[in-house]
């Protein structure tokens, strides 16, 4: 646990796969710390006086300082609290080993995001069809990039949850709602066999249970987001 003159305060909204992921490093260290939503339309004054350059969420607040973007701060909450948790580091100690951890973490921000973001984002349905075939790269890179870093063992971080398992683990659930809404497979059991049974079974995690965002529920929320873009671009279109 966080000693007792430790505050953390999380500034974020749901469903975001990003907040995600702080959430799920904080659960993995076993940290309490105070949700406060955010309001992404009329932000509020605490969320542009912490995050002032890119205004966006989740912020960390450990004890009044602010800490921004989910990757770094999942690093940072491993370095912070180094002892706290059952299990190991999110980083592995070896510098080579967490030179390599940071790659891959870097790759999915880079890469498996943007692709991602475009399978349901893309203004036509050849944006759609193009991120969906990026997406689906990105996936076999991961696949060999699982097989290489787990050595056989159930997690990117080996017998223990790594970083690059919090990176992709926060993005599970829109995985699978993307799945849904796309009609595609993306972590496909025949072509990812180890990302498919990784992606179980990290959803099978007590901290991943309480803190994933219900597929259901994200579909719905994606299908909304949808309809208020293409109402705003039919609006446009009209001026």
């Amino acid at each position: 646990m966080a000693g007792s003159g430790d505050e953390l305060m999380l500034l974020g909204k749901w469903p975001s796969p990003f907040v995600t992921r702080v959430e799920l490093a904080l659960g993995l260290k076993g940290l309490s710390y105070e949700y406060v939503k955010q309001d992404l339309v009329n932000k509020s004054e605490l969320l542009l006086a912490s995050n002032p350059v890119h205004k966006k969420i989740p912020v960390l607040i450990h004890n009044g300082k602010p800490v921004c973007e989910s990757s770094i701060i999942v690093q940072y909450i491993d370095e912070a609290f180094p002892d706290a948790g059952a299990s190991a580091a999110l980083l592995p100690a070896d510098p080579y080993e967490r030179a390599v951890a940071r790659f891959w973490v870097a790759y999915v921000d880079d890469k498996f995001v943007p692709a991602w973001v475009a399978t349901f984002r893309g203004k036509t349905e050849e944006e759609k069809a193009e991120g969906m075939k990026q997406l689906l790269a990105a996936v076999e890179t991961l696949e060999g990039a699982l097989k290489d870093c787990s050595k056989g063992k159930p997690f990117f971080g080996g017998d223990t949850v790594g970083i690059v398992d919090v990176a992709l683990g926060g993005l599970i659930s829109w995985v699978k709602a993307t799945e849904v809404l796309a009609g595609s497979k993306i972590f496909d059991e025949e072509k990812a066999p180890l990302l498919a049974a990784w992606a179980q079974r990290f959803g099978e995690l007590d901290v991943a249970e309480k803190v994933l965002p219900d597929v259901d529920g994200v579909v719905e929320f994606a299908k909304m987001r949808l309809a208020e873009a293409a109402a705003a671009a039919a609006a446009a279109s009209k001026n």
